[in-house]
């Protein structure tokens, strides 16, 4: 509770005074000899007090509601944190390969992808697919519901196949070129080499480090061969043993080139990992802004001393109508 101009309940003190004044002001009477039976008969009734009481009632309704008296008082929390993240995910055909049991690579890394939002509180989040082509999937946003069944319905096809690596991190870098913060973070996973899109991998890292974006890049796959999808038939796709081609220089030099780092995971362990270790390298102190909200009960005191007041002048001029 919280009283805005405490000086005025001072006027609160001078009601008693006031009461007591009407109750024993003089008045003018006829002297008998003996009051008792008179004293009784005109003894007044209770409800003839009323009229005073409510005036009492209104005025220090009043006088509490200009005082602004505020109750409530609930804490409330803002988190800020300067961190806004873009995560890159690769979904060509090439990360349905079954060499991270006991899933593909795609699902793994959604999994993992869905395990990172989970763990941050206030950052914003954005999610970027690319394969031949590249799409924002979802805005950076503090929505993670959201931001969980957009990562969750990342499949094979949705875009042309291929892997256009500049234009995936392109298309995050712009993403989070106006996002609000100090802190600017692409997360891009991909199982493959560029072999698609406009946008060279090393102009995008230029434009990321010249707007402030530090990369993190993930190389998925297992070393050697693994089996990998060549096709689709009547039951699937078809799968053939092939070399793994992950282009590590490449992802490296974009990594170095922006402040970030690279890393390769060979398995859904790993991969977790992974995940884990950028979690830890970019929390950043959450700035935590608290103050009190107060809820304003003048509206509810001045209702209630205009009903104070018009029950005593109600009274007063039909019931309690005062004779000369």
């Amino acid at each position: 509770m919280m009283v805005a101009r405490p000086w005025l309940l001072l006027l609160l003190l001078a009601l008693p005074a006031w009461w007591w004044f009407l109750r024993h002001r003089a008045t003018r009477g006829v002297v008998f000899s003996d009051v008792d039976t008179v004293a009784a008969a005109v003894r007044p009734a209770w409800w003839i007090r009323i009229p005073t009481a409510a005036r009492i009632v209104a005025l220090s309704a009043f006088i509490i509601g200009a005082s602004g008296l505020r109750v409530g008082g609930d804490i409330i929390e803002v988190k800020q944190e300067g961190i806004a993240i873009a995560i890159a995910i690769d979904v060509s055909s090439s990360m349905l390969a079954e060499d991270f049991a006991p899933s593909n690579r795609l699902e793994v890394a959604k999994e993992q992808a869905t395990a990172f939002v989970r763990g941050r509180s206030a950052d914003r989040i954005g999610l970027v697919a690319f394969a031949g082509e590249a799409l924002t999937q979802v805005p950076v946003t503090l929505d993670y519901p959201v931001l969980e069944r957009a990562i969750a319905e990342l499949a094979v096809g949705q875009l042309e196949d291929g892997t256009a690596i500049g234009s995936g991190l392109a298309t995050a870098v712009n993403r989070l070129r106006s996002a609000e913060g100090t802190s600017k973070v692409v997360l891009l996973l991909t199982d493959g080499e560029n072999n698609r899109g406009l946008i060279d991998p090393r102009t995008a890292a230029q434009t990321a480090k010249t707007y402030g974006v530090k990369v993190y890049t993930i190389g998925v796959g297992t070393e050697g061969e693994a089996p990998i999808p060549t096709g689709r038939g009547l039951s699937g796709f078809r799968y053939e043993i092939l070399p793994v081609k992950i282009d590590e220089v490449l992802l490296t030099e974009i990594a170095e080139t922006t402040g970030g780092r690279y890393f390769r995971a060979k398995d859904s362990e790993a991969l977790s990992r992974i995940f884990r270790q950028i979690d830890g390298l970019e929390k950043t102190p959450v700035r935590v802004t608290r103050y009190t909200r107060y809820s304003e009960v003048t509206r509810p005191l001045i209702i209630l001393g205009l009903l104070a007041l018009l029950l005593e002048l109600g009274l007063s001029a039909t019931r309690l109508v005062r004779v000369p």
